[in-house]
């Protein structure tokens, strides 16, 4: 099997991440709950995208790409984080996004005019349309370009979570539970081939924040990603299960994410978003009240980030604070 090292890879992120345990949270919920900040990752605003972007653009590098290229809805956080990226290691990177969600300059967009990048909406729900639109803009400009999937989510990208699994399992803390958004697949897929690997006894948790149809495509990915190791057999185990934590629709908050965040700000003082952390976190909240969790097990919450999104909301439930 090959090892991380020998894939090429830009140094974007501060790792390790802490991990520490949410004592409150823990006696509420009867669990021993701990959280992983991979918020804290130390691009921009922080977050999962961080470490799937070292691969993808050192991938572009690789191909001598001077203009990258992603997508994703209006208030991406891989986009807004491509584009930090990009400008951090000398490349120009293209926005073209799905014009859905909150366009206004708020949230992510706002970080993205500060970025100086560039942005592009199509009234579109077919990402085959965008990446079109990419290659017609990337020929236009007569250079070398790179394409990166929405969320970074390809094998290439989830080598990210491969590594931050070995990152967890040299931390201290031999974890039964990890429990992680899953929006595009990439994290969740690394997640769970990289605890495969080397922490064959903790079982991952995917907590699905949209309606693609993640039973195909994690172990897609999951699959893949294990070519590009040269894993055997043994790294793809029957280690995970998916839950469907989507509400009434993706990046449309729900009551139960909306009390996961507020019990989390209130009880801990750290902030979850409504599109993907607070969700997982409410489905970490439903296991731990249906007794998922047996006495003296540990659960690890992946924070993922999103805080850019946070700034995007239009008020929150229960206060009289609107935009």
């Amino acid at each position: 099997m090959k090892a991380l090292n020998e894939f090429d890879r830009v140094p974007l992120g501060l790792f390790p991440t802490p991990i520490h345990r949410l004592a409150n949270i823990s006696r509420l919920l009867g669990a021993d709950i701990y959280i992983k900040r991979d918020d804290l990752s130390g691009l921009g605003l922080g977050g999962n995208k961080v470490r799937k972007l070292e691969f993808l653009l050192a991938d572009a590098k690789k191909q001598g790409a001077q203009v990258v290229f992603t997508t994703g809805g209006a208030q991406s956080n891989h986009a807004m984080l491509t584009a930090a990226a990009a400008s951090k290691i000398g490349m120009k990177a293209i926005l073209i996004l799905k014009k859905r969600g909150v366009t206004d300059c708020v949230g992510n967009q706002l970080l993205e005019r500060m970025l100086n990048t560039e942005v592009i909406f199509m009234d579109t729900d077919d990402y085959a349309d965008i990446y079109a639109e990419m290659d017609r803009v990337g020929t236009s400009l007569g250079v070398p370009y790179y394409k990166i999937p929405c969320g970074g989510s390809n094998a290439l990208g989830s080598l990210g979570y491969v590594a931050c699994a070995y990152e967890i399992s040299g931390q201290g803390v031999a974890f039964d539970h990890i429990v992680c958004a899953e929006g595009s697949g990439g994290t969740m897929a690394g997640m769970a081939l990289g605890a495969g690997i080397c922490m064959p006894k903790t079982r991952v948790h995917g907590m699905m924040v949209d309606s693609d149809p993640f039973d195909v495509i994690t172990p897609r990915l999951m699959c893949e990603t294990a070519a590009l190791l040269e894993a055997d057999d043994g790294a793809m185990r029957d280690n995970y299960d998916l839950r469907d934590m989507c509400g009434p629709g993706y990046a449309i908050p729900s009551d139960e994410g909306n009390e996961a965040i507020r019990l989390m700000a209130e009880h801990e003082g750290l902030f979850l978003d409504p599109v993907y952390t607070g969700k997982a976190f409410a489905g970490l909240i439903a296991m731990a009240r249906e007794g998922a969790f047996r006495p003296g097990e540990r659960v690890l919450f992946l924070h993922t980030g999103g805080a850019g999104g946070i700034f995007a909301m239009n008020g929150f439930p229960g206060t009289d604070v609107t935009r």
